[in-house]
C-alpha cells in the first residue's frame, strides 16, 4: 500500500488523554488514516507538498483505492497568476445603461459603462488621465461617450480621449497624446455577466481568443431559470469561499432560515451530522469535493465554486445527475420532486467569489433550476429577501473570523484552526490549493500593508442598502415604490383625519360614515408604520441574533 509520511506541527498538542494505542481509520481527502498523534501537515512522498489536515503527527495513511486519483505533487513552474484570469464585475440585469457604474476588484478601480457606439460593456481605469477624477461620477454625453464631469474631457470606447474643451479648436490636437488615454481594459459578457481581464496592457488587447471566462452552459439554458444575485461582504475573499465551501455549519449559522436535510435520529435541535467528505485531486486548476453516494462541488480559481444537489457533476459543465443532497443543502419545493423525476431534474447553486480589496469581497449568486414555475412569475426581489438573510445570519462571526485569523498571522492558519472531520476537507482542500498554488493569499501586488479596515458598528457591517439595494436593480425599484407608497399611506390617513374634523356634524350627520372615515385613517397609519419596519427590515437592517432563534 501506499503510505504518506505526516510532519508535525510541535506547537499544537493534543488533550492528555488521548490514547495513542487506540488509534482508528477515518476517510479523508480521499485516504484512511490511521491516528497515532497530534495535529500535521500531510506530505505525499516527499517534504515538497504540504496540506493542512487535523489528523496527528505520526500517521501512516494508506490509501483507500490505490487506482483513485492522487493529489499532485508541486512542481517547481506551477504558480497561480491572479492577474492572468477572468474576473466578473456585476451581473448584467443590475447595470443601468445610462449611467456609469463604479466597481473595484483586486483592488484596482474600474468604471464599467455602455458603449452604444459599438453596443457592448466597456471597462476603464476609473480615474481621468487629466487630474484623476473618478469617471464613474461622471456622464455618458449625447454621442455615447463617457464623460469626465470635472473639466469635460471624453473618451470613446477604446479610451482614446476625443475632446478636450480647454484645448483652441486651432491649436495643436493634445487630445491625440497617449498621456490623454484613459486605460482600457478587455472585457466581454458571458453567462449573463461582465467579465474584465485584469490588465490594461495592449498585449492582453485580444485575449479573449486566447482564454475565455468559466462557463457553466445552465446559465445560459433556456430551460432553466437563473436568478442573479450580488452583495459586497464586509470580510475577505478567503474566508468568503471558505464559508460556502463549508456545508457543515448550514444548519447551525443557518438556522431557522434553509431548509436542510435531517438526520433519521438527531443528536441536537439542528441536526447536524458526520459528513463524508474529501477530494480525489487537487491541483493548480482546482479541486472537486465530493460525498459518498451524492452531490458534488467544484472549485475552479480564482472565482467559481458551483454545487451539483442532487448528485455528482456528469460533464465538466456542471450538469447534475441524480442523487441524494449534497451536504445539508435542500432547494425548494424539492420534496414535491420523487426520486424518479430526479433523475430528469436539475439544480445548481453557483457563486462568483470576487476579492475586492484586503478585508472585502462581492459574491454573485445564481441557482439554475429545470423545473418549477414560481421563480419565472415573482420578481427578483422577493427572492433576495431569504437571500439577503441567509448572507447576515454568519456575516458578523465571518468579519470576526477573520481578524483574529489576520492577528494570529496569515501563515498560521493551519496552527490557530482546529479543522479535525472530514466535514472540514472542503476548507482544508482550499487553504491547501491557496498555500500551494497561490502564495497563501490574494496577491495585491504591495498594496495591502497588513492591516484590515476597522471594525464598524453591526448595523453599518449589516447594512443592505449600501451592499446590495443600491446595486441591485429590482431591489433598488422595489425599495422606492414601497416607500412611495408608504407616504401615500401617511398622506391618505391624514387627509382622512382633516375632512373628518373638518366638515361639520350636519354634513357628515351619519355615524357609519364618519366612523368608517376614521377607521380608513387609522388603518393607512397603521400600514404605513408597518411599511416603514418592512422597508428597514428588508432593505437595510435585519439582525439576527442565534441565541433567541
Amino acid at each position: 500500500m501506499e503510505t504518506l509520511r505526516i510532519s508535525s506541527i510541535p506547537t499544537l498538542q493534543i488533550p492528555a488523554n488521548f490514547d495513542k494505542t487506540q488509534s482508528k481509520k477515518v476517510t479523508f481527502l480521499g485516504y484512511k488514516q490511521i491516528l497515532t498523534s497530534p495535529f500535521s501537515l500531510v506530505e505525499r512522498h516527499k517534504p515538497s507538498f504540504k496540506t493542512f489536515t487535523t489528523i496527528s503527527s505520526s500517521i501512516t495513511t494508506e490509501t483507500e483505492n490505490t487506482s483513485a486519483p492522487q493529489v499532485e505533487t508541486q512542481t517547481q513552474d506551477e504558480k497561480f497568476d491572479w492577474y492572468a484570469h477572468w474576473y466578473p464585475l456585476m451581473p448584467v440585469c443590475d447595470l443601468d445603461k445610462r449611467v456609469p457604474h463604479a466597481k473595484k476588484v483586486l483592488d484596482i478601480d474600474v468604471v464599467v459603462w455602455w458603449d452604444r457606439n459599438e453596443s457592448t460593456w466597456k471597462v476603464f481605469d476609473d480615474a481621468c488621465p487629466h487630474r484623476l477624477a473618478p469617471l464613474s461620477e461622471g456622464r455618458i454625453d449625447q454621442w455615447g461617450r463617457l464623460q469626465c464631469v470635472y473639466h469635460g474631457w471624453c473618451f470613446n470606447g477604446s479610451g482614446d480621449c476625443k475632446f478636450i474643451p480647454q484645448a483652441p479648436t486651432d491649436g495643436p490636437p493634445i487630445h491625440t497624446s497617449k498621456k490623454a488615454c484613459v486605460g482600457a481594459y478587455p472585457s466581454t459578457v458571458q453567462n449573463g455577466m461582465v467579465w474584465f481581464w485584469p490588465s490594461s496592457d495592449p498585449q492582453y488587447k485580444d485575449i479573449l481568443t486566447e482564454k475565455k471566462p468559466p462557463y457553466i452552459p445552465e446559465m445560459d439554458d433556456p430551460s432553466y431559470t437563473c436568478l442573479m444575485a450580488n452583495r459586497e461582504m464586509p470580510y475577505g475573499y478567503e474566508v468568503l469561499i471558505e464559508n460556502l465551501m463549508d456545508p457543515a455549519h448550514v444548519p447551525y449559522a443557518h438556522y431557522g432560515i434553509m431548509r436542510t436535510e435531517q438526520p433519521e435520529e438527531k443528536a441536537d435541535r439542528e441536526g447536524g451530522r458526520p459528513m463524508d467528505l474529501y477530494i480525489p485531486k487537487l491541483d493548480i486548476n482546482g479541486f472537486t469535493v465530493e460525498e459518498q453516494n451524492s452531490g458534488q462541488s467544484k472549485f475552479m480559481p480564482p472565482c467559481v465554486f458551483y454545487i451539483s444537489i442532487f448528485g455528482p457533476i456528469v460533464n465538466s459543465n456542471g450538469a447534475a445527475s441524480s442523487g441524494k443532497s449534497y451536504g445539508f443543502v435542500k432547494p425548494p419545493r424539492t420534496e414535491m420532486i420523487s426520486s424518479a423525476q430526479k433523475g430528469q431534474k436539475r439544480a445548481l447553486l453557483v457563486f462568483f467569489c470576487i476579492p475586492v480589496s484586503p478585508g472585502n469581497s462581492r459574491i454573485i449568486s445564481t441557482f439554475p433550476i429545470n423545473f418549477g414555475n414560481l421563480v419565472r412569475i415573482l420578481p427578483r426581489w422577493i427572492f433576495h429577501i431569504r437571500y439577503n438573510l441567509i448572507l447576515d445570519s454568519d456575516l458578523y462571526l465571518l468579519h470576526l473570523e477573520e481578524r483574529r485569523i489576520m492577528d494570529a498571522g496569515i501563515t498560521q492558519w493551519q496552527k490557530v484552526c482546529f479543522v479535525p472531520t472530514k466535514s472540514d476537507a472542503p476548507v482544508v482542500g482550499f487553504r491547501k490549493w491557496l498555500n500551494k498554488y497561490a502564495g497563501g493569499q490574494v496577491d495585491w501586488r504591495g498594496k495591502f500593508t497588513g492591516a484590515l479596515p476597522p471594525t464598524l458598528p453591526k448595523e453599518q457591517l449589516l447594512d443592505r442598502y449600501q451592499s446590495h439595494v443600491v446595486n441591485c436593480r429590482s431591489c433598488n425599484a422595489a425599495h422606492k415604490a414601497l416607500s412611495v407608497l408608504k407616504v401615500v399611506l401617511q398622506v391618505v390617513s391624514f387627509s382622512l383625519l382633516g375632512i373628518v374634523s373638518a366638515i361639520k356634524q350636519g354634513v357628515l350627520s351619519s355615524v357609519v360614515a364618519r366612523t368608517a372615515l376614521l377607521a380608513t385613517a387609522l388603518l393607512c397609519f397603521a400600514g404605513s408604520k408597518w411599511l416603514a419596519h418592512f422597508i428597514y427590515k428588508i432593505f437595510h437592517f435585519h439582525d439576527y441574533n442565534h441565541s433567541l432563534v
